[in-house]
């Protein structure tokens, strides 16, 4: 009988997985038998082919159950599953198992105390879900050396191999293709600063918006375009919007944006600016090179992984994330005036005005 590929994919739906999973999708060859076990809160997808079988599940705790007894009962020792959504299958499968790991929560010990109540427990619940069912596993895949680096360390993975495989949904284009100083002299775009990312606290919101009080107290106004859902993030909003005032910021909160409308804004903007303290890939990063857009970013390994930023800063101090963006847009920010002992002696005896 011909093997089959099973895609397991309950629990994507929205953000930059989802974009992977449809390019994905898209791309699975026509001769090859596939069976797709989705979430049910996505659109279904267009122009499959005859080979493909669709599944979709509700994202309840009893269906994933279901789908998981389903996978376990239909793959058969030639099939190969993908799982995509970081978690391994709960029942030991006789297929090729693939689990492609996203979501570094899941593989590094990051207090959870900042996320709420709901948040809390179910990255609590996968964490424990990864280390006890990793043995059901064949094969990882990952995005980055530096996420390799911390699946190997987080325990999960005994003997199985794990791979680095750069995945996007368009590969070209990855390279920088126009000057800074050109980039600084265009004044028409509609931000000069674009920062798509969830409300999730390692995003770094708070830190980059009071580096923005910070540029405002010293008489500069760049503008910043956020994608903060509002219903998700209502105090970080609330927050943010209490310092557009108080400041007088030139800030603006899109809101949740699908990614297809989210890569339109790329081209309105002057320069991506990324302060997050943490990702598997960082995509944003790849897609505003695509976009031939510039990139100011944390000073992390993560962003090493994948590109060299025109600027970079420690993104836990709001000081280097207003010294990275003064030199972006040609602000000088000149090295401290060293005095020698003879004039540190003079100020001291007051002889200097």
């Amino acid at each position: 009988m011909k093997c089959k590929l099973f895609i397991h994919a309950t629990n994507i739906h929205q953000g930059g997985g989802y974009s992977l999973l449809s390019a994905l999708l898209d791309a699975c060859p026509g001769e090859q038998e596939v069976v797709a076990l989705l979430d049910r809160r996505i659109p279904k997808p267009t122009n499959i082919p005859g080979t493909m079988f669709i599944k979709f599940v509700q994202p309840s705790i009893r269906q994933r159950f279901y789908a998981e007894w389903w996978l376990w009962q239909n793959v058969r020792s030639q099939d190969t599953v993908l799982c995509f959504g970081n978690l391994p299958p709960l029942f030991k499968l006789r297929g090729h198992v693939i689990v492609f790991v996203q979501n570094r929560y899941l593989v590094e010990r990051v207090a959870l105390r900042s996320f709420y109540i709901k948040a809390r427990l179910r990255l609590g619940l996968e964490r424990l879900w990864l280390s006890w069912r990793a043995g059901n596993v064949d094969e990882f895949v990952v995005q980055t050396p530096s996420m390799r680096t911390a699946l190997l360390s987080s325990g999960c993975v005994v003997k199985q191999p794990v791979h680095v495989r750069p995945f996007v949904k368009v590969s070209g284009g990855y390279q920088r293709t126009m000057s800074l100083k050109h980039v600084r002299q265009d004044g028409h775009k509609r931000y000069d600063f674009f920062y798509p990312a969830s409300g999730d606290p390692h995003k770094n919101h708070r830190r980059l918006v009071k580096a923005w009080c910070l540029l405002a107290e010293q008489g500069l106004f760049p503008s910043l375009c956020l994608t903060l859902d509002a219903n998700v993030s209502s105090e970080l909003c609330i927050w943010i919007d209490e310092q557009k005032l108080r400041y007088g910021l030139k800030l603006e909160n899109v809101g949740f944006l699908p990614h297809d409308k989210a890569l339109l804004l790329y081209v309105q903007a002057r320069a991506l600016i990324y302060p997050s303290l943490f990702e598997s890939f960082g995509l944003p990063l790849i897609e505003a090179s695509q976009s031939c857009l510039p990139v100011l970013a944390a000073e992390l390994d993560y962003v090493r992984d994948v590109l060299d930023p025109e600027q970079t800063f420690n993104p836990e101090s709001s000081i280097s994330i207003v010294r990275a963006v003064k030199r972006f847009l040609g602000e000088g920010v000149g090295p401290l005036p060293l005095l020698d002992a003879t004039q540190f002696m003079a100020s001291v005896l007051g002889k200097v005005e």
